[in-house]
């Protein structure tokens, strides 16, 4: 499998600990040439999702070590909701990380073509907060798209996997996590709306509103309304999917303590 490359998650990662540690420790069995990018929080922003935002997790360092290692770095702007205001307000932003190898990960499509026409050295990925699970929509967002991160559950879905044409277009999970059995993702569109205000809060305020927003109330998740047994991180078998031509795969870390997971 020479040419298959992983985007590595930061979730997780303290923003102490050296971007080159969290992959030894993490990622053991990934080498270091093979890692195409990583994905994870920097500066302050409202247009964050995916996860609440608490922290920065990529420094200044590990964008650094990134860049002498030729490892791009992926800015999960995933929220759903995104103004042109706001779009304006974080144009130094984008600025600062808009460099040929960087990536932003995406769900509202017209934040996609405001990045096009004024930052078209970044690679622009569709997020897996689409739900891009069908061929038709596969097809539409390759249109817009540069690449596309397919749901997990897509990866069982051997006849539609393999109908997909443009296979070097599509980031499959490597392993997965709670959202594979999910029966309802609610928390994607609950979290883009927190994330407002986590990422225009101060970090006191931020923690406050995250405890109240996340431990309090506990109807964002669709395991606390309808709990299943979770055991934890599934692998897929990656060598399965590369000789299906497929060769970009998403890579998650095990939380210690967490029941998160299939």
């Amino acid at each position: 499998m020479n040419n298959t490359v992983y985007t590595i998650s930061a979730r997780g990662k303290k923003l102490k600990q050296p971007v080159k540690d969290y992959f030894n420790t993490f990622f053991p069995n990934i080498p270091l040439n093979k890692i195409d990018s990583i994905f994870g929080f920097v500066e302050q922003t409202s247009i964050y999702s995916g996860r609440p935002f608490l922290r920065r997790q990529i420094s200044e360092k590990d964008y650094q070590f990134l860049q002498e290692n030729n490892i791009g770095l992926r800015i999960p702007f995933t929220n759903h909701y995104v103004s042109e205001k706001e779009y304006i307000k974080y144009k130094p932003l984008l600025e600062k990380y808009h460099k040929k190898g960087n990536s932003v990960i995406i769900t509202n499509d017209n934040f996609v073509r405001w990045i096009k026409k004024d930052f078209p050295l970044f690679r622009i990925e569709a997020s897996i907060l689409k739900e891009i699970d069908s061929l038709e929509k596969i097809n539409e967002a390759l249109e817009l798209y540069d690449t596309i991160v397919l749901p997990m559950n897509v990866n069982t879905n051997t006849k539609l996997l393999e109908s997909i044409e443009q296979k070097d277009r599509i980031t499959l999970f490597g392993n997965a996590g709670c959202a594979l059995t999910c029966p309802d993702r609610i928390c994607y569109n609950y979290i883009s709306k927190r994330n407002k205000v986590l990422g225009n809060s101060n970090p006191v305020t931020r923690i406050i509103y995250y405890y109240f927003s996340f431990f309090v109330y506990r109807k964002w998740c669709m395991h606390k309304r309808k709990p299943r047994k979770l055991h934890g991180i599934k692998d897929f078998d990656i060598d399965k999917y590369y000789e299906m031509g497929f060769t970009r795969f998403k890579m998650l870390r095990e939380h210690k303590g967490r029941k998160s997971g299939y």
